[in-house]
């Protein structure tokens, strides 16, 4: 059995390996067994999806792989993945699932898993639980079986904590927001949430039929929430993706933020509080330099870490930071969430955003971006195109071209079959030359 898990759970196409019901139900009945072996009493799980169409056969699955070991299953729905974090914690159960491919297309869907503190596993806890599903699991004893039943107010309860995250006594009144849900897990709740507060609503991209999420809206494609901006005079535009645990951020002139401007802002607003934990903030290798330098300028220090926002909560949890992030809008604040929340981090620009009375363009303007080129290749899965000599000696080049001048950064897709290459430099000429011959040599490998 080839591996698994890659940086955030189990993804892939759905209905073909290992993305397949069959799977599904030998890695909930594993999971099932890694949580209960040790524990007694009760044992619960708590399961929350998107809104993929394939959503409704590997939550079937994962039940049944699950009761099969003796768990206790609470079904929430279509919910965010930052929500099955948070419930997980409060209704105390051993295990938290979430069925959400995040950004990537409606044909694919993914697995991942919180424990009990509402965080997501380590890579032990995975390779543990990857020997269980390759070995087989005992299953349990007819009159223990697990039950599983619906919980119909886990949104309800979500939208609280989003509330009781901002600012007491401060609303939204007078604000006009585009938010743009991704036709996704958060189609209800980033809504209501933002017209309990007080602001006047504007959805975008909620409504969902099994196949559209993320289909020309949410974070990875912003265009629509920034010509609905623009079209209502509206003062802030929120783009979720497919599970809710990212957020890109759109001015009131339709120019769009990413996640570096985000941190950038908060990072320097908490250090000014001094509530700037360590006096750092995480984010990973493919933050911009301008990012970096913004910080040094004011004494702060940015912890750099591999792609994954699983891998900026654990240098945040092992450093005792708070604030940590991605530049594609993953924003984890650990004093108010185990996971990125888009709709979390949404709320606490919006509280900036009335605590300065400064527009979001000017707050989305931290700092000036070192141009930054990415681009992607898709490869097959049976194909390893970075130990082609061609691409090896491509990539040389390029890192010569840079030396000086900016920085290159090659990795493989941790959740699709893509080769990312980005580099920056402020010569763009010069950057321009190294990704494309680098794209090139990859292409002609896997061509």
């Amino acid at each position: 059995m080839t591996k698994l898990f890659g940086t955030d759970g189990v993804r892939g196409t759905a209905n073909m390996y290992p993305m397949t019901a069959e799977m599904a139900l030998r890695i909930g009945a594993a999971v099932g067994r890694y949580f209960k072996r040790e524990a007694k009493g009760v044992h619960r799980v708590v399961i929350g999806k998107d809104t993929r169409l394939s959503g409704y056969m590997f939550e079937s699955a994962l039940t049944a792989g699950l009761t099969s070991t003796g768990m206790n299953v609470l079904l929430l729905g279509p919910a965010p993945t930052p929500a099955v974090g948070l419930l997980t914690r409060s209704m105390r159960a051993d295990l938290g699932v979430m069925i959400s491919a995040s950004h990537n297309p409606a044909i694919d869907n993914g697995i991942k898993f919180f424990g009990p503190d509402g965080f997501k596993l380590s890579d032990a806890a995975e390779a543990e639980i990857e020997a269980l599903v390759a070995g087989g699991v005992e299953l349990i004893e007819p009159e223990q079986i697990g039950r599983a039943k619906r919980v119909d107010d886990g949104r309800f309860r979500y939208i609280e904590r989003l509330k009781s995250s901002f600012p007491l006594q401060t609303r939204l009144d007078g604000l006009k927001i585009v938010v743009d849900c991704a036709n996704g897990a958060a189609h209800r709740v980033a809504p209501d949430a933002l017209w309990e507060l007080g602001a006047t609503v504007i959805p975008v991209g909620n409504n969902p039929n099994g196949t559209n999420i993320n289909e020309g809206c949410g974070s990875t494609h912003p265009q629509m929430a920034a010509e609905t901006v623009v079209a209502h005079g509206a003062d802030l535009g929120v783009c979720l993706d497919g599970d809710a645990d990212r957020v890109i951020l759109v001015d009131e002139n339709g120019k769009v933020g990413d996640g570096d401007q985000f941190m950038a802002l908060m990072a320097s607003r908490w250090a000014a509080e001094e509530r700037l934990k360590g006096n750092a903030l995480v984010a990973t290798v493919m933050s911009n330099l301008g990012l970096e330098r913004h910080l040094q300028g004011q004494g702060i220090n940015l912890e750099r870490t591999a792609v994954g926002d699983r891998h900026v909560v654990e240098r945040m949890r092992s450093g005792g930071f708070n604030l940590g992030g991605e530049q594609s809008g993953h924003i984890v604040m650990t004093d108010h969430a185990t996971t990125g929340d888009g709709l979390m981090a949404g709320l606490q620009f919006m509280a900036e955003m009335i605590r300065s009375g400064k527009p979001a363009s000017e707050l989305l303007n931290s700092f000036e971006a070192v141009p930054q080129l990415l681009k992607n290749v898709r490869y097959s899965a049976d194909q390893t195109p970075l130990d082609d000599p061609k691409v090896i000696a491509a990539i040389a080049q390029s890192e010569a071209d840079l030396v000086g001048n900016g920085r290159l950064l090659i990795r493989k897709s941790g959740t699709e079959p893509l080769v990312r290459v980005m580099a920056e430099s402020e010569d763009e000429g010069i950057l321009n030359q190294a990704v494309d011959s680098i794209v090139a040599a990859v292409e002609d490998a896997v061509s």
